[in-house]
């Protein structure tokens, strides 16, 4: 249940700022108004005199740079950021576009100094202010805008920036390449030298040591073909020695194996005079014939079972001879073999010291024949490379290539009145709402109800809107007496002491509308049945009297200064139970008249007289009369205009009221404009539904009103039969 409340105060306190805010807008709206049609109304004029400007637009397409010649056959610059699509590219190419040189062009194509009667300098500077480059996103295109006064002039300079900027690159294209032609040519010739000198050096090696040199021929030296002898012998001897091991191998394996496994590994060699094989294949055949008579029930004494005996015998000993005999032709093999080794090792030993006499003696030939060889390779692609540039040089090339061409502009696109306009308002509505909340900070002023009663700790009485009339002089039932009748109410429960009935209506400055508020309040009382008696003590600028066209010669001064009766002095006015007290005659001390025994004596007179005393005085902040006053009534009013106090000037009138020993008894917040601060429409809320059935409170009309302003003086009354029902109050 507290956490909704604590949500519902979060909640009311927001609307409670935004409704703040909107209050502020309401009440500076004409603040606002005034800056939003200045700024605006600048923004218009600015539109109105700026010169109106006509685009004209080129687009092309880029291509990188050459890259510079590498004279082995490769591109230096092939790595370069400046030689690729990349954001450094276009920002560059940007450069080179507003350049001097490129402007220069443009200037002399136009001869633009003639037509605008200046320098070239300073054209070069018009120029690159109208000129705007940017590249189209996401493509590789450029596009070369040129806004002037003069449509015909923008079209002519960016076509004329767009061929300058072309003619340059293909120029700096051509140079970049002849430059490096020329470079490769001066380097060819240094190489052809170098490869001439290396073949004097090889020439010179050659004839030394008679090894000769076949031009175009890798490998052709002496040297290396007694190389190439002793590695082949060293092969043919490894191979020679692994014969023999495997000869002597199957020699010694004869040797030890007897019988049937003798037979079978003589069977298995392959060797080119082996007769083992075949006898020892029909030696088998004959064996499982044997076999096969045997199992067919035939007995040992058989005659063919006796017969392939005896043939199987005869088949062992033809084998026996057989491998002997192989054994023997595998030693003379062996000893063939053992021959040739020693042979090859001779030949292997004398090649191997030739080969390493030839290599001693050939190391000058080897290196130099390496050094021209890579020399003359060298200078061969170092000419491929210097052919095909030589051709690329001669097929154009366009780096630049125009996709859209220049044209006249048909309407300006500078100023944009629609955009300057919409920012001008835009600007100008945010400057008047900042001004607005600016000057609202700035502003002191007793602004709301809570101001006064949080400042000054006394309540407000009531609040009268602006623009309220005298009430007597207005006909029929008007709404803004009940304004009054509130404050009326107010009062009477206010004051502590029913016989607190004088009281004195002070403002802090002239203008606030206290006599006006002290005639209204007077006359609602008179209507309420209380005997009302009007007092204007304002011995400054007295005005009472002109809200009932009554002559003020006589009175107030006049009656403390002689010895006048009190029924001299206070008159009747055309409206019941209202009476009147002049000013009389304007005093040159009017402090010191009012701060009299004789005033004293007046005051409690009258109170004894009347039902409600109300006593008008002049500002208390500007002289000393209000706190006179202030110290003999029993109560003090402070009547406030809406808006236009400071807060700490309206401490100081409560100061002023208090140092003197008066009491206040509250505050009227007056001049309220309720249309614009709408905080204040529930306290004058009775405009929107007061339709009063019948006049209760008749106004006079004229002929009673002159009547009674000329009935004169007023006898000495006593209070009237309704002075203490209270129920006659609103």
């Amino acid at each position: 249940m507290q956490n909704d409340h604590d949500r519902d105060n979060g909640a009311s306190e927001a609307s409670l700022h935004a409704f703040d805010y909107w209050q502020v807008l309401k009440n500076r709206y004409g603040v606002i108004l005034l800056t939003f049609l200045l700024i605006f109304m600048t923004a218009a004029v600015i539109t109105y005199v700026l010169p109106k400007k006509y685009e004209s637009t080129v687009v092309l397409q880029v291509l990188p740079s050459t890259p510079d010649l590498d004279p082995f056959g490769g591109q230096l610059g092939a790595s370069v950021a400046g030689n690729q699509m990349t954001r450094q590219f276009f920002a560059t190419e940007f450069e080179v576009i507003a350049a001097e040189k490129t402007l220069m062009r443009v200037v002399e194509r136009l001869d633009l100094t003639s037509r605008w009667k200046t320098d070239s300098d300073s054209v070069v500077q018009i120029l690159r202010g109208i000129i705007a480059t940017d590249q189209i996103r996401g493509t590789d295109l450029i596009e070369i805008r040129v806004r002037h006064t003069v449509a015909t002039d923008a079209r002519d300079i960016a076509e004329k920036v767009a061929e300058a900027y072309q003619a340059r690159r293909t120029d700096e294209e051509m140079t970049r390449a002849s430059t490096a032609l020329d470079a490769l040519n001066e380097e060819l010739r240094d190489q052809e030298d170098l490869v001439e000198e290396k073949r004097k050096v090889l020439d010179t090696i050659v004839q030394a040591i008679g090894i000769p040199y076949v031009e175009g021929v890798r490998g052709a030296g002496e040297g290396r073909s007694q190389e190439v002898l002793y590695e082949l012998s060293e092969r043919q001897l490894y191979e020679m020695q692994a014969e023999r091991d495997q000869l002597e191998n199957q020699i010694k394996t004869l040797t030890k194996l007897e019988s049937e496994e003798l037979m079978k590994y003589a069977a298995g060699l392959n060797l080119p005079q082996n007769g083992v094989t075949g006898l020892f294949v029909e030696f088998q055949e004959s064996e499982r014939e044997l076999i096969n008579l045997q199992a067919s029930g035939l007995g040992d004494k058989h005659p063919d079972v006796a017969m392939r005996r005896l043939n199987n015998e005869g088949l062992k000993r033809d084998l026996e001879k057989a491998v002997t005999s192989l054994r023997e032709i595998l030693k003379t093999q062996m000893e063939l073999v053992d021959g040739r080794l020693s042979n090859m090792r001779e030949t292997r030993n004398q090649q191997r010291d030739n080969a390493v006499d030839r290599a001693l003696e050939s190391h000058d030939y080897v290196e130099a024949k390496r050094e021209y060889e890579n020399a003359q390779g060298m200078l061969q692609a170092m000419k491929l490379q210097h052919s095909s540039k030589r051709i690329g040089l001669r097929i154009p090339k366009v780096p630049i290539t125009m996709h859209q061409e220049a044209t006249t502009g048909r309407s300006p696109v500078s100023p944009k009145v629609t955009l300057y306009l919409s920012l001008g308002a835009i600007v100008g509505l945010i400057f008047g709402i900042t001004i607005a909340f600016f000057l609202e900070y700035l502003d002191t002023s007793v602004k709301s109800l809570e101001d006064v009663e949080g400042f000054l700790q006394v309540p407000v009485l009531a609040v009268i809107p602006k623009d309220v009339g005298i009430l007597h002089k207005q006909s029929g039932m008007s709404p803004d007496a009940e304004a009054y009748r509130i404050l009326r109410t107010n009062i009477e429960f206010n004051r502590k002491n029913p016989e607190d009935n004088a009281i004195t209506i002070v403002s802090g400055g002239a203008g606030e509308g206290k006599s006006t508020t002290l005639v209204n309040l007077a006359y609602v009382c008179a209507q309420g049945g209380y005997t009302t008696l009007m007092v204007d003590a304002d011995l400054r600028r007295p005005r009472l009297h002109t809200f009932f066209d009554i002559n003020n010669s006589v009175g107030l001064t006049n009656y403390l200064t002689t010895d006048l009766m009190l029924e001299d002095v206070i008159l009747q006015t055309p409206v019941d139970n209202l009476y009147f007290l002049p000013s009389g005659i304007l005093p040159a001390d009017a402090a010191g008249i009012l701060n009299s025994r004789r005033m004293s004596e007046l005051i409690q007179d009258v109170k004894q007289r009347f039902d409600l005393i109300l006593i008008d005085s002049p500002p208390i902040l500007g002289v000393s009369d209000a706190s006179v006053l202030a110290s003999e009534v029993d109560l003090t009013m402070i009547v406030v205009q809406h808006r236009k106090l400071p807060r700490n000037m309206l401490l100081r009138v409560k100061q002023a009221v208090e140092n003197v020993g008066g009491h206040v008894i509250g505050v009227v917040l007056n001049n309220v404009d309720v249309r614009s601060d709408s905080q204040y429409q529930y306290y004058t809320s009775y405009y929107t539904y007061y339709a009063p059935s019948a006049d209760n409170d008749p106004v006079p009309s004229a002929a009673s009103l002159g009547k009674g302003a000329s009935s004169g003086k007023v006898a000495a009354t006593g209070k009237s039969s309704s002075t203490d029902d209270e129920d006659t109050l609103y």
